[in-house]
C-alpha cells in the first residue's frame, strides 16, 4: 500500500480567522467566510457536521479529560450546526463514558443526557459506536437510546444517502473472534471489522453509483496497537477496490490526524473532551464540493483541511 503524508493545503480554522479579523462573538462564528489556503470557491454539494469523543459523564476530570464539561461543549457545537444549517450532524463515537463505580444505570443516564443535547440539532443526526459507548452497556441498549435518522434501532453499521452522496457508518466494536463488545467485556486494543460486516460493506458499495464517504470510530489508516482496527488493511482494500470512496472520517485518537492512502483521505477529528473551557472545544463542518474536493472547516481546536479529489 502506498501511504502519503500530506502536509500541504491546510486551512485556517474559522475560529482562527475570526480572531484575526476581530469577528469573534462569544467564541462562535459571526457568519463571516473563513480563509482558505488556495482561494477555492467551488459550489458546495452538501455540508455536514462532525464531532467526536465527548466522553460525557458525571465524573472528576482525569488528566486532560474534562468529562463534565462535554455537555456545554456539545451544546455549542449543536447551536453552530443549527445556525449553519448543515445537511446532517454525525458524532464519531465515545459519545459518553462511565463513572466510578461503573454501573449500567448511571452510564445510561449519561447517555440520555448527552443525547438530549445532541437531539436539539434540527436535522438528521447519526451516531458511530465507540468502545466507551459500551463500557457499561450492550450495543442494543446504547442504540435503543439514541436516534440514527431513518435507521433501524438494531443496526450498529448502516448506510444512508444525502444530496447525491452515499454515506457508510462502520462498527469496529468487535473482538478478534467476532463477538460484540458488551458491558466492558473487551480489550479496547482488540478492535475489528468482522467478516459478516465486510461482506455487507462490499455489497453496499457495489449497490451504489454515488461517491462515498465512510465514518468509523477507530482508525483505518494506522497500524499502532492503540488506535488501529486490527484488520485495517483488509478494510481499506475493500474501500479502495470499490473506486467510490472519497474520504474516511474517524475519532478515537484524541490528538487528531490526517493521511492520504491510495487516493482516499483519512481525517481524524480531535476529541471534544480534551481540555477545560470553551476554547478547548472541537468540531468541524465538512463541505463536499461539486468537483469532489472536500473542505473541512475546523472550530476551536479542530484542524481545517482542504482535501483535493
Amino acid at each position: 500500500m502506498k501511504a502519503q503524508s500530506h502536509a500541504a493545503e491546510w486551512v485556517f480554522t474559522r475560529c482562527e480567522f475570526l480572531k484575526a479579523s476581530g469577528l469573534v462573538v462569544a467564541g462562535l462564528s459571526a457568519g463571516a467566510p473563513f480563509a482558505r489556503a488556495d482561494g477555492m470557491e467551488g459550489k458546495a454539494k452538501l455540508r455536514f457536521g462532525i464531532v467526536t469523543d465527548a466522553h460525557y459523564a458525571v465524573a472528576p476530570s482525569r488528566g486532560t479529560r474534562h468529562y463534565g464539561e462535554s455537555m456545554d461543549k456539545m451544546a455549542e457545537c449543536v447551536a453552530l450546526m443549527n445556525d449553519q444549517k448543515v445537511d446532517f450532524l454525525i458524532e464519531l463515537g465515545d459519545f459518553k463514558d462511565e463513572g466510578k463505580p461503573a454501573s449500567e444505570e448511571s452510564t445510561l443516564e449519561y447517555l440520555k443526557r448527552i443525547e438530549a443535547v445532541f437531539g436539539k440539532f434540527k436535522g438528521p443526526r447519526y451516531h458511530v459506536l465507540g468502545n466507551h459507548d459500551v463500557d457499561s452497556l450492550s450495543k442494543e441498549k446504547f442504540l435503543d437510546h439514541v436516534e440514527n435518522t431513518g435507521i433501524a434501532n438494531e443496526s450498529s453499521y448502516y448506510s444512508f444517502d444525502s444530496k447525491g452522496m452515499h454515506f457508510i457508518v462502520l462498527d469496529a466494536d468487535y473482538t478478534s473472534n467476532g463477538t460484540d463488545y458488551d458491558h466492558g467485556n473487551f480489550n479496547w486494543m482488540d478492535t475489528n471489522i468482522p467478516d459478516r460486516e465486510l461482506d455487507w460493506l462490499k455489497k453496499d458499495l457495489a449497490a451504489t453509483s454515488k461517491p462515498v464517504i465512510t465514518f468509523v470510530h477507530q482508525q483505518l489508516n494506522v497500524t499502532d496497537q492503540y488506535h488501529s482496527i486490527k484488520n485495517a488493511e483488509e478494510v481499506r482494500r475493500v474501500l479502495e477496490e470499490s473506486g467510490k470512496v472519497l474520504a474516511v472520517f474517524q475519532g478515537h485518537n484524541h490528538a487528531g490526524a490526517y493521511s492520504h492512502i491510495e487516493d482516499i483521505h483519512y481525517y481524524t477529528l480531535k476529541a471534544l473532551v480534551e481540555g477545560s473551557g470553551a476554547e478547548n472545544n472541537s468540531y468541524a463542518i465538512v463541505e463536499v464540493q461539486d468537483g469532489r474536493d472536500i473542505v473541512v472547516t475546523g472550530y476551536r481546536r479542530a484542524a481545517g483541511k482542504i482535501m483535493v479529489g
